[in-house]
């Protein structure tokens, strides 16, 4: 765990030093902000945060590659990637340490829009808890994205190919639910089960479904155990 804890560490500071933190937060921010101002003030408002959770599966689908593309990339590239594995640090310590420090980075840019809630109480009476749901469901769903993005990370040492690879699956996992309405029977299930806006639709209602959250820590593992074999590859290469 102290291995973990340290290299997360390491991480976390090299993201907060960096201006394209606050870059990513201002731009995540600006665009919460426009997806709630158009929601509570269009033709039926609602006191919700709901306007802008699902335009966020989207910004994710971006954010998450930019996020983790240089976690595993950038450390192949500079060749320290084969010394961190040398060392008395196990694959999966390295891992598990990138994805939390990739976490804590997703949960720097979720703070900022508190904000939003807070004009709601302001102004309104919202009910908490579609809002607690939804910022669970964003949290649940930027945990996925963020485990594609490593993954894509572990398979090239450059940094663009890396988030250019985890945009495109992600944004084949976000929309293939709409393929759905083409297809009928187990394919049409097996289709709107894998897809990962599907699951987060009972959050944004305010409905906390155990089913999505099994969903979305079952393929969040099952991506980092495919990061840590591919890390592990690299050892017969």
């Amino acid at each position: 765990m102290k291995n973990t804890t340290t290299i997360a560490w390491k991480e976390i500071k090299i993201y907060f030093v960096s201006p394209m933190a606050y870059i990513i937060m201002a731009v995540y921010s600006a665009l919460a902000a426009y997806y709630f101002v158009t929601s509570v003030s269009g033709v039926l408002p609602e006191a919700t945060i709901r306007g802008f959770i699902f335009p966020s599966t989207l910004i994710f689908t971006l954010l998450s590659p930019i996020l983790t593309m240089r976690l595993l990339s950038e450390e192949q590239k500079l060749g320290t990637l084969e010394l961190l594995m040398t060392s008395p640090v196990r694959d999966y310590e390295i891992i598990l340490g990138k994805f939390i420090a990739s976490m804590a980075s997703l949960l720097s840019i979720l703070i900022p829009t508190l904000y939003l809630v807070l004009i709601l109480t302001w102004f309104g009476s919202p009910d908490m808890g579609p809002i607690f749901s939804g910022y669970l469901g964003l949290i649940l769903y930027g945990m996925a994205t963020l485990s594609v993005g490593i993954f894509a990370s572990s398979l090239s040492g450059n940094q663009i190919v890396a988030a250019v690879l985890a945009m495109g699956v992600l944004l084949i996992l976000s929309i293939i639910d709409l393929a759905s309405t083409y297809l009928t029977g187990t394919i049409a299930d097996m289709v709107m089960h894998i897809s990962l806006t599907n699951h987060l639709e009972s959050f944004a209602r305010g409905v906390i479904d155990t089913h999505d959250i099994v969903f979305y820590f079952v393929f969040t593992s099952f991506m980092l155990f495919l990061t840590i074999r591919s890390l592990e590859s690299r050892r017969w290469r």
